[in-house]
Protein backbone atom coordinates (compact mmCIF):
# COMPACT_ATOMS: atom_id res chain seq x y z
CA UNK A 1 0.00 0.00 0.00
CA UNK A 2 0.99 3.26 -1.06
CA UNK A 3 0.72 7.04 -1.06
CA UNK A 4 0.15 8.88 -3.83
CA UNK A 5 -1.29 12.90 -4.69
CA UNK A 6 -2.33 11.35 -8.16
CA UNK A 7 -5.14 13.05 -9.61
CA UNK A 8 -5.61 15.02 -6.22
CA UNK A 9 -8.23 17.71 -6.77
CA UNK A 10 -6.13 21.40 -6.41
CA UNK A 11 -8.70 22.34 -3.37
CA UNK A 12 -6.73 19.72 -1.53
CA UNK A 13 -3.22 20.89 -2.82
CA UNK A 14 -2.53 23.04 0.25
CA UNK A 15 -3.01 20.81 2.46
CA UNK A 16 -0.90 17.97 0.45
CA UNK A 17 2.06 20.10 0.50
CA UNK A 18 1.76 21.26 4.31
CA UNK A 19 1.68 17.30 5.42
CA UNK A 20 5.16 17.75 3.85
CA UNK A 21 6.63 20.05 5.71
CA UNK A 22 4.88 19.94 9.36
CA UNK A 23 6.92 18.60 12.36
CA UNK A 24 4.80 16.72 15.18
CA UNK A 25 5.97 19.71 17.48
CA UNK A 26 4.30 22.14 14.81
CA UNK A 27 1.18 19.97 15.17
CA UNK A 28 0.86 19.40 19.04
CA UNK A 29 2.23 19.64 22.33
CA UNK A 30 1.72 15.44 23.42
CA UNK A 31 4.56 13.75 21.37
CA UNK A 32 4.94 9.99 21.42
CA UNK A 33 7.21 8.68 24.74
CA UNK A 34 10.79 8.62 24.28
CA UNK A 35 11.02 5.37 25.09
CA UNK A 36 8.42 3.57 22.63
CA UNK A 37 6.00 3.10 24.82
CA UNK A 38 2.05 3.58 24.12
CA UNK A 39 -0.05 1.75 21.92
CA UNK A 40 0.13 1.90 18.07
CA UNK A 41 -2.59 2.95 16.37
CA UNK A 42 -4.23 5.55 13.23
CA UNK A 43 -6.87 7.56 12.08
CA UNK A 44 -8.39 8.10 8.62
CA UNK A 45 -8.69 12.32 7.96
CA UNK A 46 -11.00 11.65 4.73
CA UNK A 47 -11.46 14.58 2.71
CA UNK A 48 -14.55 14.54 0.22
CA UNK A 49 -16.22 17.27 -1.83
CA UNK A 50 -20.30 17.40 -1.47
CA UNK A 51 -22.96 20.34 -1.93
CA UNK A 52 -21.06 22.91 0.36
CA UNK A 53 -17.72 22.19 -0.90
CA UNK A 54 -15.02 20.82 0.74
CA UNK A 55 -15.85 18.36 3.50
CA UNK A 56 -14.61 16.06 6.39
CA UNK A 57 -15.98 12.75 7.39
CA UNK A 58 -16.22 12.55 11.03
CA UNK A 59 -17.81 9.64 13.65
CA UNK A 60 -19.15 9.85 16.72
CA UNK A 61 -18.07 7.40 19.33
CA UNK A 62 -20.74 5.50 21.36
CA UNK A 63 -21.11 6.62 24.92
CA UNK A 64 -20.80 3.22 26.31
CA UNK A 65 -17.01 3.17 25.85
CA UNK A 66 -14.55 3.28 28.01
CA UNK A 67 -12.42 5.75 26.61
CA UNK A 68 -13.41 9.10 24.85
CA UNK A 69 -17.07 7.61 25.26
CA UNK A 70 -19.45 10.19 23.18
CA UNK A 71 -16.87 12.43 21.72
CA UNK A 72 -16.49 12.96 17.93
CA UNK A 73 -13.40 11.66 16.22
CA UNK A 74 -11.86 10.57 12.81
CA UNK A 75 -12.25 7.10 12.13
CA UNK A 76 -9.98 4.75 13.65
CA UNK A 77 -8.24 2.82 15.97
CA UNK A 78 -5.26 0.01 17.13
CA UNK A 79 -3.09 -1.47 14.58
CA UNK A 80 -3.46 -5.21 14.42
CA UNK A 81 -0.84 -7.60 13.94
CA UNK A 82 -2.01 -8.05 10.04
CA UNK A 83 -1.69 -3.95 9.05
CA UNK A 84 1.94 -4.66 8.77
CA UNK A 85 5.31 -2.80 9.99
CA UNK A 86 3.88 0.36 11.99
CA UNK A 87 7.01 2.35 10.69
CA UNK A 88 5.49 1.66 6.74
CA UNK A 89 1.94 0.36 5.72
CA UNK A 90 0.54 -0.78 9.27
CA UNK A 91 -1.35 2.74 9.88
CA UNK A 92 -1.72 3.15 6.25
CA UNK A 93 -3.97 -0.38 6.37
CA UNK A 94 -5.16 0.40 10.00
CA UNK A 95 -6.80 3.59 9.37
CA UNK A 96 -8.26 2.31 6.24
CA UNK A 97 -9.41 -1.03 7.37
CA UNK A 98 -10.79 0.97 10.80
CA UNK A 99 -12.60 3.36 8.72
CA UNK A 100 -14.75 0.64 6.84
CA UNK A 101 -15.46 -1.03 10.19
CA UNK A 102 -16.97 1.89 11.82
CA UNK A 103 -18.48 3.65 8.72
CA UNK A 104 -19.01 0.81 5.85
CA UNK A 105 -16.92 2.95 3.50
CA UNK A 106 -15.60 1.65 0.40
CA UNK A 107 -11.75 1.54 0.75
CA UNK A 108 -11.55 1.33 -2.83
CA UNK A 109 -12.83 4.79 -3.43
CA UNK A 110 -10.04 6.14 -0.95
CA UNK A 111 -6.85 7.45 -2.51
CA UNK A 112 -4.35 7.77 0.85
CA UNK A 113 -2.12 11.10 -0.10
CA UNK A 114 -0.19 12.03 2.91
CA UNK A 115 0.83 10.86 6.34
CA UNK A 116 1.52 13.37 9.29
CA UNK A 117 4.02 12.85 12.13
CA UNK A 118 2.97 9.96 15.34
CA UNK A 119 1.27 12.40 18.02
CA UNK A 120 -0.04 11.07 21.31
CA UNK A 121 -3.20 10.69 23.25
CA UNK A 122 -2.06 10.58 27.42
CA UNK A 123 -5.32 9.77 28.72
CA UNK A 124 -5.34 6.14 26.46
CA UNK A 125 -1.77 5.52 25.76
CA UNK A 126 -2.73 6.05 22.06
CA UNK A 127 0.44 6.50 19.69
CA UNK A 128 -1.50 8.12 17.10
CA UNK A 129 -0.60 8.72 12.97
CA UNK A 130 -3.10 10.59 11.07
CA UNK A 131 -3.52 9.11 7.65
CA UNK A 132 -4.65 11.91 4.78
CA UNK A 133 -7.07 10.60 2.34
CA UNK A 134 -8.84 11.67 -0.58
CA UNK A 135 -12.27 10.39 -0.97
CA UNK A 136 -12.05 10.38 -5.08
CA UNK A 137 -15.46 8.01 -5.28
CA UNK A 138 -17.66 8.74 -2.45
CA UNK A 139 -19.56 5.92 -1.01
CA UNK A 140 -22.71 5.49 1.50
CA UNK A 141 -21.65 6.02 5.03
CA UNK A 142 -23.13 4.97 8.13
CA UNK A 143 -23.10 3.25 11.66
CA UNK A 144 -21.74 -0.23 11.18
CA UNK A 145 -21.74 -1.35 15.10
CA UNK A 146 -24.02 0.98 17.53
CA UNK A 147 -20.99 -0.27 20.45
CA UNK A 148 -18.38 0.93 19.16
CA UNK A 149 -19.82 4.22 16.74
CA UNK A 150 -23.00 6.71 17.72
CA UNK A 151 -22.81 8.78 13.85
CA UNK A 152 -21.03 8.67 11.26
CA UNK A 153 -21.40 12.28 9.58
CA UNK A 154 -19.41 15.27 7.59
CA UNK A 155 -18.64 18.22 8.38
CA UNK A 156 -18.30 20.76 5.19
CA UNK A 157 -14.75 22.94 5.68
CA UNK A 158 -16.76 26.15 5.43
CA UNK A 159 -18.25 25.34 8.71
CA UNK A 160 -14.70 24.25 10.44
CA UNK A 161 -13.38 27.69 9.26
CA UNK A 162 -16.72 30.02 10.17
CA UNK A 163 -15.50 31.93 12.70
CA UNK A 164 -18.58 31.81 14.25
CA UNK A 165 -18.33 28.09 15.22
CA UNK A 166 -14.61 28.40 16.81
CA UNK A 167 -13.74 28.53 20.51
CA UNK A 168 -11.54 27.48 23.13
CA UNK A 169 -12.56 24.49 25.05
CA UNK A 170 -11.74 24.16 28.69
CA UNK A 171 -11.62 21.14 30.39
CA UNK A 172 -11.83 20.45 34.45
CA UNK A 173 -8.84 19.60 34.11
CA UNK A 174 -7.34 22.35 33.30
CA UNK A 175 -7.01 21.46 29.68
CA UNK A 176 -7.59 24.06 27.09
CA UNK A 177 -7.75 23.33 23.48
CA UNK A 178 -9.64 24.69 20.38
CA UNK A 179 -13.38 23.27 19.51
CA UNK A 180 -15.69 23.40 16.61
CA UNK A 181 -19.14 23.80 17.34
CA UNK A 182 -20.42 22.16 14.33
CA UNK A 183 -22.90 19.52 13.09
CA UNK A 184 -24.91 19.63 16.54
CA UNK A 185 -21.89 18.87 18.19
CA UNK A 186 -18.96 20.05 19.81
CA UNK A 187 -15.83 18.85 18.34
CA UNK A 188 -12.88 19.31 21.03
CA UNK A 189 -9.91 17.30 22.20
CA UNK A 190 -7.51 15.33 19.76
CA UNK A 191 -9.26 15.83 16.92
CA UNK A 192 -10.31 19.22 16.95
CA UNK A 193 -6.54 19.95 17.77
CA UNK A 194 -5.05 17.84 14.64
CA UNK A 195 -8.22 20.13 12.10
CA UNK A 196 -7.00 23.20 13.81
CA UNK A 197 -3.35 22.64 12.44
CA UNK A 198 -4.40 21.90 9.35
CA UNK A 199 -6.42 24.38 8.87
CA UNK A 200 -3.85 26.74 9.81
CA UNK A 201 -0.82 25.40 7.68
CA UNK A 202 -3.52 25.08 4.65
CA UNK A 203 -3.57 28.93 4.35
CA UNK A 204 -7.76 27.68 5.54
CA UNK A 205 -8.07 29.45 8.89
CA UNK A 206 -9.57 33.04 8.89
CA UNK A 207 -9.24 34.99 12.57
CA UNK A 208 -11.48 33.86 15.17
CA UNK A 209 -12.10 34.73 18.72
CA UNK A 210 -9.60 32.76 21.31
CA UNK A 211 -11.69 34.30 23.94
CA UNK A 212 -14.70 32.90 23.31
CA UNK A 213 -14.59 29.70 25.69
CA UNK A 214 -16.92 26.75 26.36
CA UNK A 215 -16.85 24.44 28.98
CA UNK A 216 -16.31 20.93 28.54
CA UNK A 217 -17.97 20.05 32.11
CA UNK A 218 -21.39 19.36 30.39
CA UNK A 219 -19.50 18.08 27.28
CA UNK A 220 -16.81 15.30 28.81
Amino acid sequence: MELSAEGLPDWLAPVAQATETVDAAQLSRFLPPEDGGGRQSAVLILFGYGEEGPELLLTERSGSLRSHAGQPSFPGGALDPEDGDPAVEGPLRAALREAEEETGLDPGGVRLFGVLPKLYIPVSSFVVTPVLGWWRVPSPVGVVDPAETARVFTVPVADLTDPGNRATAIHPSGYRGPAFQVASTLVWGFTAGVIDRILHYAGWERPWDREKLVALDQHA
